[in-house]
């Protein structure tokens, strides 16, 4: 029983937050709010344990503690975020972990591309740099 959308998001950001509200909070006060995050991907999805450690400390503290490990734009989806949580949670990743919002809404969603010579000794092209310039060049276009 999900009413799908919504306003809601973090000051400063136009992306990353995806609304989901319950249509029937009396039945489910707990499910209420159940916003969800996109995190976007470190350089070459390339995540360390402590970072996957801090992620999961910070929504134990600020959401449900539930994730979902996206395949095709290595994004983090962490799943169950309440309305006065939010900006909290916004706060606190790039400060301990040093990870961010990725793109969601109508903008321009996070670029992505196989990593290239760092899994494949056979690769003919240099991915992450073609993805890497291709996100600089349409950086008006992302998230913030």
């Amino acid at each position: 029983h999900w009413k799908h959308g919504g306003v809601v998001g973090v000051r400063g950001y136009g992306a990353g937050v995806i609304g989901r509200h319950s249509d029937s909070p009396e039945l489910f006060p707990n499910m209420a709010h159940f916003h969800t995050f996109r995190v976007n991907q470190p350089t070459g999805w390339f995540y360390t344990t402590k970072t996957l450690r801090q992620l999961c400390d910070i929504w134990e503290k600020y959401g449900s503690g539930l994730s979902n490990h996206q395949g095709a734009t290595g994004d983090i989806i962490i799943l169950g975020g309440t309305t006065p949580l939010l900006q909290d949670c916004y706060n606190a990743l790039p400060a301990e972990t040093g990870l961010i919002l990725g793109g969601s809404a109508s903008r321009l969603r996070t670029p992505a591309g196989c990593v290239g010579a760092a899994r494949c000794e056979c690769s003919c092209i240099d991915t992450l740099d073609i993805c890497n310039t291709l996100t600089h060049f349409f950086q008006d276009e992302l998230r913030q």
